[in-house]
């Protein structure tokens, strides 16, 4: 079991984009840091760089790595027992992981095997991982859980209509997932923090380089909502929301 001093996040898509620029976050803000991603180099190497940007700053920094296709239940399951068993109770849980659906996926276009494949990982591992990590902080009656969803998932505002099907709707589950466990947890009142946020259209491997909004950009919320003192939320819709660019937007 890690003893550390520091806090633990859990960052799933820790090894790239809108996940690794949440870890630097979090690194900087003083977190141990566990990586959740599939390509075992690709972590690593985010890890290097993270120890060489923060190590100096934060001494006896740990980063743990744990590769897994998240589009496999069972092995994302064991993966978050394993964490349970070896490491500390996080104190921050993000998943910021996820996949685009084909362009011309919609609902009457789209094959079993890419509905499968967007909702396995955008909102069934999403649930395995929720399902397996956040009982041990709901006891410890201390924690955050942020998941980043997407505003094509929203009922209601510009552009929530329309195409991208298993995008779209596997986003929408997992802002009722959030909503849900918000609920079922006492809406913060046990010490639990459950959110979603929308971090834009990012330049990621996903959002492309033209995205009008650098990665660094798209975490900012995340990152807020992990390390910010509660009181900074506002009174009204404290969790079980979803966030944009510090602001709660409808559903």
């Amino acid at each position: 079991m890690n003893s550390s001093p520091r806090p633990l996040a859990v960052i799933s898509g820790g090894s790239r984009g809108l996940g690794l620029e949440t870890a630097r976050g979090l690194a900087a803000a003083g977190f141990d840091l566990a990586l959740i991603a599939k390509d075992s180099q690709r972590l690593e190497s985010a890890r290097q760089s993270l120890l060489g940007e923060f190590a100096g700053q934060h001494p006896g920094l740990i980063i743990t790595t744990h590769p897994v296709d998240l589009k496999d239940q069972v092995a994302t399951r064991n993966l978050a027992t394993q964490i349970t068993a070896t490491l500390a109770t996080p104190k921050v849980l993000i998943l910021a992981h996820g996949v685009m659906s084909e362009k011309m996926s919609k609902t009457l276009r789209t094959t079993d095997a890419e509905w499968n494949r967007v909702m396995d990982i955008n909102l069934n591992s999403v649930f395995t991982l929720v399902n397996a990590l956040v009982p041990a902080m709901v006891e410890a009656r201390d924690g955050r859980v942020i998941i980043y969803s997407a505003c094509l998932g929203r009922m209601s505002g510009p552009g929530n209509a329309g195409g991208l099907a298993p995008y779209r709707i596997s986003k929408a589950g997992v802002n009722a997932l959030v909503r849900n466990l918000a609920h079922e947890t006492g809406m913060g009142a046990r010490g639990l923090y459950v959110d979603a946020i929308c971090p834009n259209h990012s330049r990621t491997d996903m959002g492309g380089p033209d995205a009008p909004r650098s990665a660094a950009e798209g975490a900012e919320t995340a990152i807020w909502l992990a390390t910010a003192d509660i009181a900074q939320r506002g009174t009204e819709n404290i969790t079980g929301v979803l966030w944009e660019d510090r602001q709660v937007v409808p559903w």
